[in-house]
């Protein structure tokens, strides 16, 4: 059975989002220059967004419509742009530019290393593997037994593959996040130290992308099969045995749950669930959760025989005004 999000990132993967050696809150606040409220000594084990927190984390909050969500989330240590009381337990990092100051935590603890070789040598690739010629696999990647990873496919770094996994030809697995703040001079990046998670049998068409997590990991759970030109935003998860046809685009924060299939050019916005067994027609768009094992059409998605009945009670619409009017 597919498992949640936050039991998939703790138990099944290496937590890259966590500092190698356990730091204190005063240290923090000296890396950024900024004040701290709490005890010096404070315990700060890695950064996580709001969404993924668990306790030694770091979560940083910037507006404040969500100020009182960070400060009661399961992160003991929030980066904040207000100056406020710590709750019991916990530790604040007082920042002018939380956004700013969480990417230069990212970028000290999990800086980017540049590759020295095609296939890193950090790399593990399991055997009866086959690569193809043309292929990169960077730092740290785990790849498992009786896999086939075809040409110009390119894994970014930390990505975990299980055995048996089909990637065709020109697909990228573990690039950033799409994830902007916008400013008057234009738009900041958020930097992403997540990865990507792809278990035992999955199979990924040609041409696909599958961003990384921005500090936990994007994941295809085991037996799911997805098509050509596909993309999957970071932090997504997707359960067991799921099909996805051609073009399909998911947003960032989905959860997926067992056997849901997509066809082609299904769209679906970001933090919503799609709930077990649903089909999603071709072409729907997705901007609410959907309940599992039900047909969906329609942009926006509703139930498929109820969107056609509404469809065909705008054809008949015409006829109806005329007899109206005679």
């Amino acid at each position: 059975m597919w498992t949640p999000l936050q039991e998939i990132t703790a138990k099944d993967l290496k937590a890259n989002m966590k500092f190698k050696e356990s730091q204190k809150l005063a240290n923090i606040a000296e890396i950024l220059g900024c004040e701290f409220v709490g005890q010096a000594n404070h315990p700060v084990l890695g950064i996580n967004e709001i969404h993924v927190v668990q306790a030694g984390d770091v979560v940083f909050v910037d507006h404040p419509k969500y100020y009182d969500k960070a400060l009661n989330s399961a992160a003991t240590t929030i980066l904040i742009n207000k100056k406020v009381e710590a709750p019991k337990g916990k530790g604040l990092l007082i920042s002018e530019d939380p956004f700013r100051d969480f990417n230069h935590l990212a970028q000290h603890f999990n800086p980017f290393v540049a590759a020295s070789a095609s296939i890193a040598p950090t790399a593990s690739i399991g055997q009866g593997t086959v690569v193809q010629p043309s292929v990169f696999i960077g730092n740290n990647v785990r790849i498992g037994k009786n896999c086939i990873i075809h040409g110009n496919v390119s894994i970014y770094d930390n990505t975990q593959i299980g055995d048996d996994v089909v990637i065709h030809a020109n697909t990228v697995i573990g690039a950033d996040a799409f994830y902007y703040k916008k400013r008057e001079t234009g738009y900041d990046r958020l930097l992403s130290s997540g990865n990507v998670h792809l278990k035992d049998k999955v199979e990924i068409g040609a041409s696909c992308t599958i961003d990384r997590g921005v500090t936990a990991s994007t994941t295809i759970g085991y037996g799911t099969k997805i098509d050509n030109h596909v993309q999957i935003g970071h932090d997504t998860v997707v359960g067991e045995h799921c099909l996805f046809a051609s073009q399909v685009g998911i947003a960032g924060c989905v959860v997926v749950e067992d056997h849901v299939t997509m066809w082609g050019q299904v769209g679906v916005t970001s933090g919503v669930t799609i709930g077990e067994g649903a089909v999603l027609y071709a072409q729907s768009g997705i901007s609410q959760s959907l309940e599992g094992g039900k047909k969906y059409f329609g942009s926006p998605a509703d139930e498929a025989m109820k969107k056609y009945r509404e469809m065909n009670a705008v054809k008949a619409l015409p006829e109806v005004l005329k007899k109206m009017k005679s």
